[in-house]
């Protein structure tokens, strides 16, 4: 299995700039890669990939301190 990528640009929801969003805390578990970001206009970008479950309460969470649980 090949790694998550470091970095990925996406078009910013708000302004439509390009956004960097980087690869946050990666832990032993591999059901998801978590991404985060923060726009020049200030706006907030998260991505994910992995388990559907998992992307989808990481997208919802509004803080920081989201983790993954078994």
């Amino acid at each position: 299995m090949s790694k998550p990528a470091r970095v990925l640009t996406f078009k910013c929801d708000k302004c439509t700039k390009p956004v960097k969003v980087f690869l946050q805390k990666v832990s032993a578990c591999s059901h998801i890669q978590p991404y985060q970001g923060l726009c020049a206009c200030g706006e907030l970008k998260r991505h994910a990939t992995g388990n559907p479950d998992a992307v989808a309460s990481y997208l919802q969470s509004s803080d920081d301190n989201w983790s993954h649980h078994h």
